[in-house]
């Protein structure tokens, strides 16, 4: 399926409603952002039971499915569970995916009101530590397996912040069947809310990780990339780096000036082969 299937016309789409669902800090909203329906859909707030407050985000899934559906768990990226977000669950779900996307600030502050990219990073994002985030990506999965997902056919995905997430992910739960791992930084210096990135970790990952990459990025240098694959060979790990040449960073947010349609629509296709590879369809 194209990521074109499904949805409605951007320009009237934006017209019509503006840049509502969309992080503050991520405007202004490119006229190639995409709006996938929630036809045939069930959608909503998950109310996710973390042992330490009650965790909103959104999900999606078909909504007369029968039986338990395979499972995506998508983490967000810096700007939040915004529109972006919610759509990327609506697609999953359109292909059949029980597609859950937990809020995972949401002890910190509402993203969706930060003025600016500057604001959202230093009043919210850096206070988030990492332990907090892991812990919090459990009680998702307990709540998706008590609501209708199948854990025996399960994924993760995300992008940004929460690429990097996804490899951290992938090297604590061994139930996972693969992930898929979009421009998430792989290496940095520890701090005590980040103390490992994905390049401390590859000898650790539990479930194949499909790393997805722009060799234009700014903030993630190719040398950084070529580490992660020279670590994952040597530690024998069953993991993927593909790298799109005349990418930059984020070029799957479509609504944003950022978006590369082809790199975006290959790796999307590559993503869901790799998920279907591995047992999570």
């Amino acid at each position: 399926m194209s990521q074109q299937d499904d949805i409605l016309p951007r320009r009237s789409f934006l017209a019509g409603a503006g840049s509502l669902g969309f992080a503050l800090a991520a405007q202004p909203i490119a006229a190639s952002a995409i709006l996938t329906d929630s036809q045939a859909l069930q959608t909503g707030a998950p109310a996710i039971d973390t042992g330490n407050g009650v965790m909103a985000g959104y999900y999606a899934k078909p909504a007369h499915a029968a039986g338990p559906l395979p499972l995506v768990i998508v983490i967000q990226e810096i700007f939040g569970v915004h529109e972006h977000i919610r759509d990327l669950c609506r697609r999953l779900a359109k292909l059949g995916y029980f597609a859950v996307a937990p809020e995972l600030y949401f002890r910190h502050g509402n993203p969706a009101l930060a003025p600016d990219t500057d604001t959202l990073l230093r009043e919210i994002v850096a206070k988030v530590p990492d332990s907090e985030v892991q812990s919090d990506l459990d009680a998702t999965w307990r709540w998706a397996g008590a609501n209708g997902a199948d854990l025996k056919r399960a994924a993760a995905t995300g992008f940004c912040w929460g690429g990097r997430q996804t490899w951290l992910y992938a090297a604590r739960n061994a139930e996972l069947k693969a992930a898929a791992a979009w421009y998430g930084k792989l290496e940095g210096p520890a701090t005590a809310n980040m103390p490992r990135y994905p390049l401390d970790m590859a000898a650790a990952l539990k479930v194949p990780v499909l790393g997805l990459y722009g060799g234009q990025d700014q903030s993630i240098p190719l040398a950084s990339v070529e580490k992660m694959r020279a670590a994952l060979k040597q530690a024998g790990q069953d993991d993927d780096i593909v790298v799109y040449p005349d990418a930059g960073h984020g070029f799957n947010a479509d609504y944003r000036p950022g978006y590369n349609r082809a790199a975006a629509e290959d790796a999307w296709h590559k993503m869901l082969d790799w998920f279907a590879r591995h047992g999570a369809r």
